[in-house]
C-alpha cells in the first residue's frame, strides 16, 4: 500500500486554465502581441511560467527581454484574478479528505511558481495538511527533472515503492519515471488521453475516486 501521494496541481487538482489564459492574454495585449483562445493554453502550460510566455509569444518575439516583460504584466494581473474562475475538479476535495483520513501523506509538486502554488492550495484546500507544497523555485529544476519529487520523498521518510505520483500530462508521467515512483495519469486535465498513453503511465484514471482503489493495491 502506498504511504505518500504526490499530486501535480494545475490540470490535476485545480482547473486553472481560464485564469491562466486570461492573465496571459492580458499581458500579451498590453504589450502589443496577439492573444490566443483559451483552449490553446492547454498545451502552453506545464513547463513553468517562462516557458508559458515563450510559447504564447510570436516566434520572432521570444527573447529574454520580451518574456520578462510579459511575465511582469502577467504577475500583476494573475495575482488579482487567479481565483476568478479556478475551481477544484469534481471529486477532488472529497478524494483528498478521504486520503488524509486514511492517514496517508499528501504533497504537491507543481511547475507553477511557488507563491501562486501556495496561495491556491491555501485557498482551496485549507482543511488539508500537506507535508509539502512545492512549486517552481529558484535553483530547483522544473519537472520532468525528479529533484522536486526526490526532495519530497526525503522529507516524508518513505521508500520510493511507497510513493504514487498523480498528474495530467506527459511531463508528470516522465517525472514519476525519472524519480522511480509509480505514476497515475488523469484524463480530466489539460492534455489529451493520447499524450498520457504515449508516456506509458502505470495507471490511467477517469475519475478521482479510482485513485483510492489503486493506492490499496
Amino acid at each position: 500500500m502506498k504511504k505518500l501521494i504526490i499530486f501535480d496541481l494545475d490540470g490535476t487538482l485545480l482547473n486553472t486554465i481560464d485564469d491562466l489564459a486570461a492573465a496571459t492574454n492580458q499581458a500579451l495585449a498590453n504589450n502589443g502581441y496577439p492573444t490566443h483562445p483559451t483552449e490553446a493554453y492547454n498545451f502552453f502550460v506545464g513547463n513553468g511560467i517562462n516557458k508559458l510566455f515563450e510559447r504564447a509569444l510570436p516566434e520572432d518575439a521570444r527573447g529574454e527581454a520580451q518574456i520578462l516583460r510579459i511575465r511582469g504584466s502577467f504577475l500583476t494581473f494573475y495575482k488579482a484574478h487567479k481565483l476568478d474562475l479556478t475551481r477544484p475538479y469534481d471529486g477532488i476535495p472529497e478524494l483528498l479528505l478521504a486520503l488524509q483520513n486514511q492517514h496517508l501523506k499528501l504533497a504537491i509538486a507543481s511547475n507553477k511558481y511557488q507563491l501562486a502554488t501556495q496561495e491556491l492550495v491555501g485557498h482551496y484546500f485549507h482543511n488539508l495538511n500537506f507535508i509539502a507544497v512545492c512549486g517552481q523555485q529558484e535553483n530547483v529544476p522544473t519537472k520532468p527533472d525528479p529533484t522536486i519529487v526526490e526532495n519530497i520523498i526525503r522529507l516524508s521518510d518513505v521508500n520510493k515503492d511507497e510513493v504514487l505520483f498523480v498528474g495530467d500530462s506527459g511531463i508528470d508521467i516522465l517525472t514519476a519515471k525519472n524519480a522511480g515512483v509509480t505514476s497515475i495519469g488523469v484524463t480530466w486535465g489539460f492534455r489529451l488521453l493520447e499524450e498520457l498513453r504515449s508516456f506509458s503511465p502505470d495507471y490511467i484514471v477517469t475519475k478521482p475516486d479510482e485513485i483510492r482503489r489503486i493506492i490499496e493495491l
